[in-house]
This record gives C-alpha cells, sequence and structure tokens, in this order.
C-alpha cells in the first residue's frame, strides 16, 4: 500500500513484514500461543500486508480496503490477514481506542458474523495488568498490527478446542515460565524483534 507521500521516518515494508513474520514463526508458532497458527502459516495462507498510514483515518480507509479482499478472496488463498501499521497508532491507548472503529467498521460494512478484528502491539497491556507483566507478551507483536480473522474459520477452532480459556491460561503458564530473559533469546541480536519485544524494561 503506498501513498503519494515522502515515507515516514521508521522501518520500510520490507524490514517490518520480515519482522512480523519472524515473530509469528518464533512466538506465537514457535511457543504455541495460537494453536491455530502454524497450519494456516505452513498453507501460506496468512497474508502479511503493510499500511503507511500516518493518520487513524488513512488506516481506517486501508483496513476497509484488506476486510473487503479477505471477504473476496477464498480461505484458501487467504486465511487470514495481518495489517501492520508502524507509523500510526503507537501509543496502546491510542490503538486501544481505535479498535472500537474498527469493528464499527466491520458493522458497516456489513461484514460482521464474517470477519472480525484481533490485536496485538509491542505496548499491548491486558486490563489490570502491570506494564512489565509476561502475560501481555502473548499479545505484543513488533509493531502495531491489526489481526483479521475469518469467523468461520474462529468456529472451527473453537469446536477443536471448546474451552479457549486453558489456551489462554496455558499461555500465560507458558510466558511465566520462560520469562523476559528467555523470551529475549527467542530472538537473534541485532533482530528488529529482538529491538522492539525483547528489550529489559526492568534494566
Amino acid at each position: 500500500m503506498s501513498a503519494d507521500r515522502d515515507a515516514p521516518a521508521g522501518p520500510g515494508e520490507a524490514e517490518a513484514i520480515a519482522a512480523t513474520r519472524r515473530w509469528l514463526e518464533r512466538a506465537v508458532i514457535g511457543l504455541n500461543l495460537c494453536p491455530f497458527a502454524k497450519a494456516v502459516h505452513v498453507k501460506e495462507q496468512v497474508r502479511f500486508a503493510f499500511s503507511d498510514a500516518t493518520t487513524p483515518g488513512q488506516l481506517i480507509e486501508q483496513l476497509g480496503e484488506e476486510l473487503l479482499r479477505l471477504r473476496d478472496t477464498p480461505a484458501e488463498r487467504i486465511d487470514t490477514t495481518l495489517l501492520v501499521h508502524p507509523y500510526v497508532l503507537q501509543d496502546f491507548l491510542d490503538y486501544n481506542d481505535f479498535l472500537d472503529q474498527a469493528d464499527a467498521l466491520v458493522e458497516a460494512l456489513e461484514l460482521d458474523g464474517e470477519l472480525q478484528v484481533a490485536s496485538f502491539h509491542p505496548d499491548y497491556r491486558f486490563a489490570g495488568s502491570g506494564p512489565d507483566d509476561i502475560e501481555n507478551y502473548s499479545n505484543r507483536a513488533p509493531y502495531p498490527t491489526l489481526h483479521l480473522l475469518r469467523e468461520d474459520s474462529v468456529g472451527r477452532a473453537v469446536e477443536a478446542y471448546p474451552d479457549p480459556d486453558a489456551i489462554v491460561e496455558r499461555n500465560y503458564a507458558t510466558l511465566r515460565r520462560l520469562g523476559h530473559e528467555g523470551w529475549r533469546r527467542l530472538f537473534d541480536a541485532g533482530d528488529p524483534v529482538q529491538e522492539r519485544l525483547g528489550r529489559d524494561r526492568h534494566g
């Protein structure tokens, strides 16, 4: 997704997508944080989309384009989309507020019940958690990212794993065992993922 304007400071498309792919492979799949991710990744059914948006308005427009693309593309080709947007909504509270707009867009496009939008952010923080709690890392990606999902795929996943709360608790236990040091070791030195996700906030 390019635009006729100077590129903003920050990672380019190749860097951002590569970092997101490494995070998916090493953390999400490597730690089995999402039991459903490996199959669609192996089948190359994950679309890595890059947004050069610098305002929420531009991002909501591009999100609409990606939602329609996912709707109009067979699941065998694209089952899910990761829309990486490194230049906008870097602040997690702003990002969290934006999710209401994303959900409203799904409804406006009459896609509720067909598609949904989930969330990943480098500073993701669950309600009631501390900023450095390791449990937050289950939803931390190298850059702000919107995850577009098919309701049918989510439904099949829930049928295969009828107790999703157990997955969440297992993920928390995995991350607690791993700890911040173990998380850092998932990524190679100098890797953009390590620099953004593996940084030691405890000094």
